[in-house]
């Protein structure tokens, strides 16, 4: 799934991780690395609100860190140890939206490229 947007993302929040080194809260790297996109003319979308269906209905929502481009979507972690759950969580937002590509950022890895993983359905 290497291609020329999830590069540029994750180029971003290589920048971001640099400025700000680990330890901050999820909402000021989701901030930062927002405002690093905009800089840099990466299309996206902010705490993007998804209907959750069951047997015909709307039941809630969800919302989605970062839509980039409207292919891409972007979860957000600053955690010690990332859960099991989060990548469970990216495939059922990526399986709900239709969307195939997906990228979960850790940015309390002490080198980023080691808290990046990359998803493609």
């Amino acid at each position: 799934m290497n291609d020329v947007v999830t590069e540029r993302i994750i180029g971003a929040a290589i920048e971001v991780h640099r400025t700000f080194g680990a330890g901050l809260l999820e909402s000021v790297y989701e901030a930062a690395l927002c405002h690093e996109m905009s800089l840099i003319g990466i299309p996206f979308q902010r705490q993007v609100r998804l209907d959750v269906h069951y047997k015909g209905s709307v039941i809630a929502q969800q919302v989605l860190d970062i839509v980039v481009d409207k292919s891409v979507i972007v979860e957000l972690k600053s955690v010690q140890h990332l859960p099991d759950v989060a990548t469970a969580q990216i495939l059922s937002y990526l399986k709900a939206t239709g969307l195939k590509r997906g990228l979960l950022i850790n940015f309390s890895a002490p080198r980023l490229v080691q808290g990046i993983k990359r998803f493609s359905l």
